[in-house]
């Protein structure tokens, strides 16, 4: 075995050991019934990694029409928005599902930053087309309207079938670890160099690891605030993004928190924010646990001036008058925000948002 080879496993075996938490904030226990234990253990770990099949590579969107046709569609659901469906990638999948005799439809009216009308239109327009199979080509709203669209078409949702997240866990985080160190390298020079397809590559794969990591272990606190960031806001349209109504994205309005976030939970971890720090950028050899809040956050405000993204919440339009109504659109979010290491009240979450109202 090359020495290179023994290096990577070592590594990726001290991963998996650091990974392994035993605190109560990560170790994701749970407490059982007496006699229930055959080990005589009062507690229990365990996580279940379920992963999508992922096809990455040059020129495989061609092979969208192969696909469909190898699952025996007769009746596909093309589903993208206005801007995509004038754009290389939604022609190559059309031409693909023309020369390979799939009948389709196209629905191009996904809004960017979905509402309940927009889900709704989507829907309708599924269950009025009595589809066999979908196909999202676009991002994150894209797919979610088209994820959605399918369910409602077919079923209306129960309970019991939406997955449980299961908090971190071993092998979500080596893949946000992994992800991590690519967007620290490559970042910048995508969103600088539209171009740079090294990078773009990279970010895009990027992407899907990190699908890997939160599709399982969930995400916490700087999305549960996001949604009310994106939800409530007045006139602020991102620029470079061709719409015709208010709009913050998904990614922006994540990410604005981050740095009052995670100088509040650090203290449940101090060690694996410091490693974030450390990943980004930072200099953290003579780093205190005490300090690990504060480094990071700074770490990611350099990395945010960087690439130019908006200073807080109030360059969105947002002031502290606007806090109570943020907190409340926040409370509705346990589903993600009870993953948080660190629990929250309200003033805590008021905190949060006042804190973030400015960056730099």
């Amino acid at each position: 075995m090359a020495a290179a080879a023994r290096a990577r496993i070592a590594h990726l075996l001290r991963q998996l050991q650091r990974a392994a938490c035993q605190c109560p904030t990560h170790s994701h226990t749970y407490s059982q019934a007496p006699g229930f234990s055959p080990s005589g253990k009062t507690t229990d770990y365990a996580f279940e990694m379920a992963v999508s099949n992922i096809r990455y590579g040059a020129g495989v969107t061609k092979e969208v029409g192969m696909d469909l046709q190898n699952m025996g569609a007769k009746n596909v659901c093309l589903m993208t928005d206005k801007n995509l469906s004038q754009l290389p990638p939604v022609r190559i999948v059309m031409d693909s599902l023309v020369a390979n005799g799939i009948n389709f439809k196209v629905y191009d009216n996904v809004r960017v930053e979905p509402t309940d009308r927009s889900f709704m239109e989507a829907i309708e327009f599924a269950r009025k087309g009595a589809f066999d199979a979908y196909v999202a080509v676009g991002g994150g709203s894209t797919m979610d309207t088209c994820k959605a669209a399918n369910l409602y078409a077919s079923s209306p949702p129960n309970p019991i079938f939406r997955p449980a997240y299961q908090g971190s866990n071993p092998v979500s985080d080596i893949w946000a670890v992994h992800t991590l160190r690519i967007v620290a390298k490559y970042l910048k020079r995508a969103v600088r160099n539209p171009d740079d397809l090294e990078a773009r590559s990279n970010m895009h794969l990027a992407s899907t690891f990190a699908g890997i990591s939160f599709g399982n272990a969930g995400v916490h606190l700087c999305h549960g605030m996001s949604y009310p960031i994106s939800g409530l806001v007045k006139t602020y349209k991102a620029k470079d993004y061709n719409v015709d109504h208010p709009l913050v994205p998904h990614g922006l309005s994540v990410v604005l928190t981050s740095p009052a976030v995670f100088t509040f939970t650090a203290q449940m971890f101090p060690e694996r924010h410091l490693e974030m720090a450390e990943i980004l950028g930072a200099d953290t050899r003579t780093a205190r646990a005490a300090d690990a809040g504060p480094i990071l956050a700074d770490t990611l405000r350099k990395f945010l001036f960087d690439l130019d993204v908006d200073d807080g919440l109030a360059a969105l339009g947002y002031s502290k008058a606007d806090i109570p109504a943020l907190v409340k659109g926040t409370l509705p979010q346990e589903r993600v925000t009870k993953l948080a290491p660190r629990p929250q009240s309200e003033e805590d979450l008021s905190a949060l948002f006042e804190a973030s109202m400015k960056l730099y």
